[in-house]
């Protein structure tokens, strides 16, 4: 890494500590600091459980005692034992923290909307804005088996969809493309895995199956904000495992060639080109991979 690459980095992280308010005592001039502020919207979000709530922020938990004491102290939440679980301890807002975390919403809302304001192409500074967000958060990153109908499998088979319909300069029908019925996604014949964090759908890829031996890669696809975080192959990686487990001896795929990324992803993760083998009007690639 260049001096110069390091120098903008740590720029950057000036700009967004001061953007913040990580420097200021009383943030969004509320009376306590930014750490209570977070402490206080995380309980707000449904972080309840000290030990969840300690996970999501990353605190050590001498540091969330006292930023939870000094909430109780203002009479902003309160600390119990979890009633089906006497080995922990849960914390609420109370009436007046609801308060004071409907106040922290709505100034946070107008300070979000204040810097989107800044710039003219609002959609690409908040493109920037998800690839540092996905970037530093990649060891979050988690990846769950979902529904083929779920909401996060259809918001991922739609960008899927609008993205090779840019990129093949054509309209990509996905039921032109071998959809899948939905039990060919779910097992015992198939899976459908979602690339999550927190609540965003980052990217997907199912297998299709029908109980043989064989059966399909499909829908392999990965947010533009999420690409060179080596999270296609982990996700490919994913897939073949569930295949393995699914006691499927052969995986195929199909791909177009203008697909380049996706295509040197399969050589190197050891795919061998083969003859087409369905009717699917828009790859160009064949691919078998023995498992």
């Amino acid at each position: 890494m260049s001096a110069d690459q390091i120098t903008r980095i740590r720029d950057f992280s000036r700009a967004v500590a001061v953007e913040v308010g990580a420097l200021e005592d009383s943030f969004l001039d509320r009376g306590r600091s930014l750490g209570a502020a977070r402490v206080l919207n995380a309980i707000g979000i449904g972080y309840k459980n000290l030990s969840a709530l300690r996970s999501f922020l990353q605190l050590d938990s001498g540091l969330l005692s006292r930023l939870l004491r000094s909430l109780e102290d203002e009479g902003l939440i309160e600390t119990t034992t979890h009633p089906m679980d006497r080995r922990s301890r849960v914390s609420s807002l109370t009436e007046k923290g609801k308060q004071e975390f409907d106040l922290y919403e709505a100034l946070s809302n107008e300070r979000a909307a204040g810097i989107l304001a800044r710039h003219k192409d609002a959609p690409r500074l908040l493109q920037a804005m998800d690839v540092v967000t996905i970037t530093l958060s990649r060891k979050d990153i988690v990846f769950e088996e979902v529904d083929y109908a779920s909401a996060p499998a259809r918001h991922c088979l739609t960008a899927f969809a609008d993205e090779l319909s840019t990129r093949l300069n054509l309209t990509f029908d996905l039921k032109q493309s071998g959809d899948p019925e939905l039990a060919q996604m779910k097992p015992p014949f198939g899976t459908f895995l979602v690339a999550r964090l927190q609540g965003r759908a980052l990217g997907c890829v199912g297998v299709k199956g029908s109980g043989g031996p064989c059966a399909e890669i499909k829908r392999m696809w990965i947010a533009p904000s999420a690409r060179g975080l080596g999270l296609a192959r982990s996700m490919m990686t994913a897939a073949e495992e569930a295949a393995r487990r699914l006691g499927i001896q052969t995986l195929r795929l199909d791909t177009n060639s203008t697909l380049f990324e996706a295509v040197s992803l399969y050589q190197n993760m050891g795919w061998h080109q083969i003859e087409r083998f369905n009717a699917d009007p828009y790859p160009d690639l064949f691919f078998e991979k023995h498992l």
